[in-house]
């Protein structure tokens, strides 16, 4: 029990980390019905953009002065990508029928993937990331890391604004307007096309974010990082409520604390050592994805229109 405050703070960092992935699918959903399973590597493009801006910056530049560059870096980068992965393969395909979107994401995931490997020469190991010059925190028996600072300051500031921007901007009610029938928006002098690129580029924002964060976290990215986090990522829209912007950070949430408290502490229950620590966080994720899914289909807070984007 002595360990109990330290597993509760990884379970929430990481729950940040995913719920800022989450809210790119829970939005792309929430406005065309489409699940982007290529969002998991325009997170991943994220974080080698960051590390590429980073690169090009002059040896001893203070990561104060890195860090916002770097964070622009990402985002621009994943913003471009998931705008280029809806208007060249999505928006083509939005008539047909739903296995041929499905079939590009896949497709979309794995180039993305082939194409970093391919740019950074030594992208099959991961790539030392930067970190920031500060921490850890010792308060009490919690110990905070300097990327755990980052994260608690920045998905709360980013959760807000998405919060005020979806219900306070001319632009955000249009996207709730396409989101709850686009043909009606459409007639309305609403420009749908233009509201699904906005969802999709919002993604996008909160994905190189995401990404950062990951690399100040962990220490490292590496090519292939966007399947585990993309897959538990998706898992946390599905259980928050995909469509939900709310749910998808609050799915990002409960799922961290599961994996913490459950790689932490099954382990130690009678008969079942083999089934704690590490290797098994996904599988205890996915067997609380089940549980809510079948006690509530709708996942935890459901989809409500009024918050879909």
């Amino acid at each position: 029990m002595n360990t109990l405050p330290q597993q509760l703070a990884n379970g929430l960092f990481l729950g940040s980390m995913y719920g800022l992935i989450a809210i790119g699918y829970t939005m792309v959903y929430g406005i065309v019905q489409l699940i982007n399973f290529a969002h998991g590597e325009i997170f991943m493009t994220g974080g080698f953009g960051a590390l590429t801006v980073y690169l090009y910056l002059p040896d001893g530049t203070s990561m104060w002065i890195a860090l916002p560059a770097m964070l622009l870096g990402g985002v621009l980068v994943a913003t471009l990508f998931a705008l280029g992965a809806e208007r060249f393969a999505y928006r083509p395909l939005r008539g047909a029928p739903v296995l041929a979107p499905l079939i590009t994401a896949i497709g979309l995931s794995l180039a993305l993937q082939q194409a970093v490997f391919n740019w950074y020469p030594d992208a099959k190991s991961a790539r030392v990331f930067p970190q920031l010059p500060f921490g850890p925190y010792h308060l009490g028996s919690l110990r905070i890391q300097s990327g755990d600072v980052f994260l608690i300051i920045v998905a709360p500031l980013c959760m807000t604004a998405l919060a005020l921007f979806v219900r306070g901007s001319r632009t955000g009610r249009a996207m709730q307007a396409t989101a709850q029938d686009p043909d009606t928006a459409q007639l309305m002098g609403i420009d749908t096309n233009r509201m699904i690129a906005t969802a999709f580029a919002i993604g996008g924002v909160f994905a190189g974010i995401a990404g950062v964060a990951f690399g100040l976290k962990y220490g490292s990215v590496q090519y292939d990082m966007g399947f585990q986090a993309g897959l538990h990522a998706f898992t946390a829209a599905v259980l928050g409520g995909i469509g939900n912007v709310y749910g998808a950070m609050l799915g990002g949430l409960v799922l961290g604390l599961a994996e913490a408290m459950a790689t932490a502490y099954i382990a130690n229950i009678p008969g079942m050592e083999q089934l704690g620590g590490q290797g098994w966080a996904s599988v205890w994720a996915f067997v609380l994805l089940i549980l809510v899914l079948l006690l509530r289909p709708q996942g935890l807070l459901g989809e409500r229109v009024a918050d879909r984007a």
